[in-house]
């Protein structure tokens, strides 16, 4: 599958790698022999984390978070506050809830384990009588700044009750080369599905479904060839089994290649993104999406919920909404990428369900596109699915997952996901743990010895922000930040926002450094947690109790305390200055300064 733009976007540009030599390593020290490696550069990355043996926080060390980020599933074996905690410190910057699953009572129950979990990553009380425990910003006045993503279930298809099923876990076998009767009638749904007729929730099937066309049932599990197609309403579609296979009642349905009409939002979406704005969470994560329309309605409604939940106290006008990452699982989702990317906020590759709608030869090359596309749009994108799959059961990943994690990192993703290894798994710390370890591995690797991947995904941004003509005054200074930190060789860039906007600019410039984002609005900072290499921190006081000139000066000071920064770094401080009686417009500004 070719996206137009995203698959211009995926040119790379051939770059000298080969020479480039970290300064130091943990057992390993490169250097050239005769134009060649003679040994490689390759540290244990767990020398690299702010926790070592244990999940406590090293008090010696100063914090050097990973830049991209982990979006983790919280559920069952991962929703109670001593493990939340220890997801928390382990590297879970964002946590998604899955409404295919869950229900009001647990949302309610991870939502407060979450902000009772502490962490370096966690709001600052400067005037605060608590004393602040040295190197880890951490103090008992701590709030956590992390973010909530709410995945709905979206506009699904599936197959009806089956006949006799009152348990709901019965199963029916289908026989390799049987015939299969697909139906959308009334009377089926009530007598309940057979082996031979099976009910499909969808009316319009029969309209999106020629002969020689597949239907998936249950993720792939029993693959249908299309024989025969009955036009006209409540027609049938008449299929053979390509396989054996068990159905159970409710299955999944996949049709690839078809265009369907499905809704941008179920019934069941539309309350539960209500539910979630009445609890604030930052991002909705639009399952199934086909177009931008899908995209512009799902935002319509939220600006709809947004006024209905005022008058009702739940919400206060002004508010940012929540942002919305349209997950990209269908044919028409790729066909219509483009559109969906510029209407979206952000882009999940959600690689389960479009691994049964393409040839899941082509995942990883849609992936690889996906990705292209949103570094050259500047917008956050999340790779997921089946990352490290096999740590639900075992305490260590394979080394084909270590490798896709590795390589969604090197393509330029701004987060990796977990799913079912956090939400039900065996391993929910571990697996964190793991995960933060394989990015920080993969980030130093890029930084000294093969800065090829990440340049690329820069030039991808630059070339992009040319044909958009950007040149305002906050890309320019975003450019200029990131090109004097390199230049400055800084530990961190320091930025003072009030809507977000500079830190986004700079983390699409991909700075190999941290990027401290100062913010007075504590929704405006968990909506910056998604893009590779912002730490946001609430902190109200800066940008309205302090004399502009001091911001600076306390910033930097801020950072120190809160771990990022030491003496004798140097550091690149942003702000964005409100206009004085002589200037007609607000303007930025930008400092270069060493930590005292």
């Amino acid at each position: 599958m070719i996206l137009p733009k995203a698959a211009i976007a995926l040119r790379s540009h051939a770059r000298v790698t080969g020479n480039i030599v970290a300064p130091c390593a943990s057992f390993s020290t490169s250097s050239i022999v005769g134009g060649k490696r003679s040994s490689f550069d390759l540290p244990d990355p767990r020398n690299l984390m702010s926790y070592q043996s244990s999940l406590d926080y090293a008090a010696s060390q100063k914090w050097n978070p990973q830049l991209s980020k982990i979006v983790a599933t919280i559920g069952p074996t991962s929703e109670q506050l001593p493990v939340m905690k220890d997801i928390v410190r382990s590297g879970m910057r964002v946590m998604r809830l899955n409404f295919s699953h869950a229900t009001e009572e647990e949302v309610e129950l991870r939502m407060t384990n979450l902000k009772l979990s502490k962490g370096r990553h966690s709001v600052f009380h400067p005037d605060s009588e608590e004393e602040v425990v040295a190197n880890t910003g951490e103090s008992s006045v701590h709030k956590n700044v992390r973010a909530v993503l709410l995945d709905t279930r979206g506009p699904e298809l599936r197959t009806g009750k089956l006949a006799g099923d009152i348990s709901g876990h019965e199963t029916v076998q289908i026989e390799s080369g049987s015939t299969v009767t697909l139906c959308v009638t009334d009377d089926v749904r009530d007598n309940g599905s057979t082996a031979s007729h099976l009910f499909i929730d969808y009316p319009k099937l029969n309209r999106c479904l020629s002969p020689g066309m597949k239907v998936l049932l249950d993720d792939g599990a029993i693959i249908l060839s299309v024989t025969e197609v009955q036009h006209g309403d409540n027609g049938t579609v008449t299929c053979t089994a390509d396989n054996t296979g068990e159905i159970r009642s409710r299955a999944g349905v996949n049709l690839p290649g078809a265009v369907t009409d499905l809704p941008a939002m179920s019934d069941k979406d539309r309350v539960d993104i209500k539910y979630g704005m009445s609890k604030d969470v930052d991002y909705v994560a639009a399952s199934f999406i086909q177009t931008a329309d899908g995209v512009r309605e799902i935002k319509a409604y939220m600006e709809q919920c947004a006024k209905e939940l005022a008058d009702e106290g739940k919400w206060e006008l002004g508010r940012p909404l929540p942002l919305i990452i349209s997950k990209i699982e269908s044919v028409s989702g790729l066909n219509n990428f483009d559109d969906i990317l510029e209407e979206s906020d952000g882009i999940m590759v959600a690689r389960g369900d479009l691994g049964v709608e393409i040839p899941i030869q082509q995942v990883t090359n849609a992936q690889k596109e996906m990705v292209a596309a949103c570094n050259a749009a500047g917008k956050p994108v999340i790779v997921a699915t089946q990352m490290l799959e096999s740590m639900a059961k075992n305490p260590r990943p394979t080394r084909a997952e270590v490798a896709d994690v590795t390589n969604a990192i090197y393509d330029g993703a701004d987060c990796v996901m977990l799913s079912g290894e956090t939400a039900k798994g065996k391993y929910p710390v571990q697996v964190v743990q793991t995960m933060n370890e394989i990015i920080a591995s993969a980030e130093h690797f890029t930084k000294y010895s093969m800065p090829g991947p990440n340049l690329d995904a820069r030039d991808r941004f630059v070339k992009g922000q040319a044909e958009r003509q950007d040149r305002s005054v906050d890309a320019a200074v975003a450019k200029a930040a990131m090109t004097a930190a390199e230049e400055r060789n800084a530990a961190a860039i320091i930025v003072l926002t009030s809507h977000g906007v500079l830190p986004r600019l700079i983390s699409a410039y991909r700075p190999n450094i941290p990027i401290l984002a100062f913010c007075p609005n504590a929704k405006v900072a968990r909506q910056l947690m998604l893009h590779r290499g912002v730490h946001p921190v609430h902190i109200d006081d800066l940008l309205t109790d302090v004399v502009g000139v001091k911001r600076p000066a306390r910033a930097i000071q801020y950072a120190k305390q809160f771990g990022m920064v030491q003496e004798g770094d140097n550091v690149v401080v942003v702000t964005r200055e409100t206009a004085c009686d002589e200037l007609t417009h607000d303007f930025a500004s930008m400092k270069l300064a060493t930590v005292p």
